[in-house]
């Protein structure tokens, strides 16, 4: 037999050093990343959770305790002619102000006010049906299946449970001339179809025009759709008009998702010749420490307990507050950088973006990539051409690395690209006739790069774009 040796391994310490991030630090690299209405929330959060931070001054909304009171002329506003049976539950009591009453009414309405969902708007309906309960159950489990355009999440067959395909089919037709018609659909293409179907008074052409010549319609090539299905003029404009007023996801009637709307945390704008950079404090209340805990905190007979507690809630609302200073210093200084780099498109337009990388900005202004990344995120800038994203002036050259390569960003030539198309006049100009048009500018591109560029745009090929 073989004798097999075993190594007896004894424990040791190894030091070993590691960065650890305490929990402000985190709070501090979250509020860097945050655009501005998030930041708002977030300061919400943290005066709610920290008795020692208070509003200063809040810039973004009006008091209603600085507008005039309307008052009778015998109303002195010392609580002396207030009515004890105001607040009453008297039911034969009444107040001597409509205008309180109507503002409590419209407060509660509009507390409980919110928007039916495309499900119970369709659930509502199914009930209203003559139904036994297994078909009901059925029709329940088809509109729980559809998602926010109203199509089906899966696959409704696989939904049956013992009901035959019929029963499906005849439950999918029910619910399909539901309002909104044109739900529990595979698609937009089949809810157009259904939704002609239903009409009962569409034009001949239309079915024809959605079934076989889909791809035509969507490309605006009305010409060949007349051509082929031997319309006239006049037949051709009345189908058109009819599946204009069509809905192709009838669904988002009823979205309850909430419109997200963008406030730019900067303002670039020329005066007297040179860029004023503008931050959007006026969203950000002013904090400050309450006067409260600055007086306990001196309190040497304090006890050690409410010592102890008014100085960490102190610690932490300074940190807090210097936190969103550091964020928007940060944030000055990176747009600061981005509009020397990028003088020329706030002067002349996104024609003229410069590549630019985060390493560039991160030299500039001495911090990390990291840092400028984070920064970035979801913040807007407001200019003469309208409003973009930060991130949106961090762009590739054509050739080569960011600033290093060429002196033509990716945007700025796309920008170009869509000059050059939309000022066609005579015929749709090929991407060969664009390729040779931006090399005539200095700007050099293979024919596919071209294609691509064009694609991103979202406009059609020469073919595509023929006047028909």
């Amino acid at each position: 037999m073989s004798e097999v040796g075993v190594q007896l391994q004894k424990p040791a310490l190894i030091a070993e050093q590691r960065q650890r991030l305490s929990p402000q630090m985190i709070q501090s690299i979250k509020l860097m990343a945050l655009p501005l209405l998030e930041l708002k929330e977030q300061i919400q959060e943290e005066l709610e959770a920290n008795p020692a931070l208070e509003v200063v001054d809040d810039r973004s909304t009006v008091s209603l305790e600085g507008l005039p009171a309307d008052r009778d002329e015998g109303d002195e506003g010392d609580g002396a002619t207030a009515d004890p049976f105001e607040n009453s539950s008297d039911p034969g009591y009444a107040s001597r102000s409509s205008y309180d009453d109507d503002s409590k009414r419209m407060f509660l309405e509009g507390a409980i006010a919110r928007s039916e969902t495309l499900q119970e708007h369709l659930l509502w309906q199914l009930r209203l049906q003559p139904l036994d309960e297994g078909r009901r159950s059925l029709g329940e489990a088809l509109i729980q299946n559809l998602d926010d355009d109203g199509f089906h999440k899966v696959d409704p067959y696989s939904l049956k449970a013992g009901a035959s395909q019929e029963e499906v089919n005849e439950l999918l037709a029910l619910i399909r001339g539901f309002e909104p018609q044109g739900t529990a659909c595979t698609d937009y293409r089949e809810s157009l179809r259904v939704q002609t179907e239903l009409a009962g008074d569409a034009p001949e052409s239309v079915l024809p025009i959605l079934a076989d010549f889909m791809e035509l319609l969507e490309k605006g090539k009305h010409a060949e759709i007349q051509k082929r299905l031997k319309l006239s003029e006049a037949d051709l404009q009345e189908a058109l008009s009819f599946i204009k007023e069509l809905s192709p996801f009838p669904g988002r009637a009823y979205s309850t998702e909430e419109p997200r709307y963008v406030v730019p945390d900067l303002l670039v704008k020329l005066k007297e010749g040179d860029f004023v950079i503008v931050l959007n404090d006026e969203e950000i209340p002013v904090l400050g420490i309450d006067p409260f805990f600055d007086r306990l905190a001196g309190e040497k007979e304090a006890d050690k307990v409410t010592g102890t507690y008014v100085r960490d809630n102190i610690k932490r609302a300074k940190f807090f507050i210097r936190s969103i200073h550091q964020r928007n210093e940060t944030l000055l200084k990176v747009a600061r950088a981005v509009v020397e780099f990028q003088r020329a498109f706030f002067a002349q337009g996104p024609k003229h973006l410069a590549p630019l990388t985060l390493k560039d900005v991160a030299d500039e202004i001495g911090v990390h990539e990291t840092t400028v990344s984070r920064i970035a995120r979801s913040k807007y800038i407001q200019t003469d051409w309208g409003i973009f994203e930060l991130r949106y002036f961090f762009t590739n050259s054509i050739s080569g690395a960011g600033s290093s390569g060429s002196r033509y960003s990716k945007e700025g030539v796309k920008e170009v690209i869509r000059e050059i198309i939309g000022s066609e006049k005579e015929g749709a100009l090929s991407d060969r006739d664009i390729m040779e048009n931006l090399a005539r500018r200095g700007i050099k591109l293979a024919r596919r790069t071209v294609a691509k560029y064009r694609s991103e745009l979202d406009l059609d090929s020469s073919f595509g774009r023929k006047k028909t």
